[in-house]
Parts: C-alpha cells; structure tokens; sequence
C-alpha cells in the first residue's frame, strides 16, 4: 500500500546524511516547513515541499491530511526497565538524608527492592502492568524499545520477566528486543558466594531461555 501524507506542517529530521551526530551536531534539527511524505509498504520512498509535488493525488490508495501537524521520526529507547511490580519512591527519602546507593541496597533496598516485590507479584498482574507502561510510551513517541530483565534475581523471577516481555513482543505492533540481565546484582543468599550465582545464570536460567527464545541480547552489569 501507498500511502501519501500531505500538508505536514513541518517534516522533522530531514538530514541529507546517514551518519551519528555527537555534541553541539546534535543541536541541529532540519525540518521542511508544509511538506509532504509518501510511504511504500512500510518504508519512505519520497519527502519534500507540497509546492514541488505536480503529481495527481488522487492516484493514491492512502491519503493522510495532515494539516497543522508535526511529522518526526519514532523514537528508539536503547535502555528501559519496563517489567516491574512496583516503585521505589520510598527509597527517596533515604536519598534526601544523603543515604548513598551503596547503603541503601545494603540493608535490602535498590534493585533487591524491586526483586522481592517482583517475585511476589503473578505472571499476569505483571503483564498487565508493563502493557499500560507500554502503551504509553507508545503514545508518546516510541517506535522501538529494549526491555531488560533483572529485578527477578531468581530463576522463577527472571524467567518470569522475559515471558512477560515476550507476551509484550506478540501484542504489540512496536519492535520490542529482550535482554536477559540477572547478572545485575546479587541475591542476598549468594551476597558471600558469587560463583554460585553466576553458575545459577548459567546452568539453570540460560538453558531455558535458549529452549523457550526468551531473549535477544544477555546483559551484565
């Protein structure tokens, strides 16, 4: 299918060349002001000023009038912890009275936090849960997402996670990647025996994973 977007008052991120822009580069946003932009079957095939388009626009199967508005690129967010069970604004005020990371994750909190509520919260809750957050960064703008895993810290929460990412890779219509990441912190029971953790990873968890095609990416922090 064609489709043909017209009347776009601004076109933004027209750059001319494919490359990465660090720094003050990054300052520079080109847009064409009423612009038009037409898509074949999912790619873009041309884009420029409305009054340098002459061909009928009737010929088009879709025609989008996008008058007044804004066109711009999705964005692709490279780092996200999306799957969780619950916030840890309380922690906030440990950081207020000058508490450091370090400390707080000492006495349970920090990531260990999020594990302990995460393992105790069902499969399906936790779906429900990321599908809202989903959605929202959908509507704001996120084409492309990587969620990670790693507030389970146990083989039943890690696995648990990345099903739930998974569930999120079959509904949405987003480009989801999953990463496996239970090498972010250590259990309180492996806090003196971090071999035994790491064998853990990688005798019982990543077997699965590798049966079921959980993951795209394995991550260690």
């Amino acid at each position: 299918m064609t489709t043909f977007i017209t009347n776009i008052r601004q076109l933004v991120g027209t750059r001319n060349e494919n490359k990465l822009f660090r720094g003050k580069d990054l300052a520079d946003l080109p847009v064409i002001e009423n612009a038009y932009l037409i898509v074949e079957d999912g790619l873009i095939a041309e884009y420029g000023e409305m009054k340098d388009f002459h061909v009928p626009i009737l010929q088009f199967q879709n025609i989008v009038d996008a008058h007044g508005q804004f066109v711009l690129p999705a964005w692709c967010d490279s780092h996200t912890h999306l799957v969780f069970a619950a916030s840890r604004e309380e922690e906030f005020i440990d950081k207020i009275k000058g508490m450091s990371y370090a400390e707080i994750a000492a006495k349970g909190g920090g990531i260990l936090n999020s594990a302990r509520k995460l393992n105790e919260v069902p499969e399906d809750e936790l779906f429900n849960l990321a599908w809202k957050r989903l959605e929202e960064v959908n509507k704001l703008g996120t084409g492309a997402i990587e969620i990670k895993s790693g507030y389970g810290l146990t083989i039943d929460g890690e696995l648990k996670m990345l099903r739930v990412i998974k569930k999120l890779k079959e509904k949405s219509r987003l480009s989801i990647k999953a990463t496996f990441l239970a090498a972010h912190a250590y259990p309180l029971e492996f806090r003196e025996n971090h071999q035994g953790y790491i064998d853990l990873i990688i005798d019982k968890m990543l077997p699965v994973i590798a049966k079921e095609k959980l993951a795209d990416f394995i991550d260690v922090f």
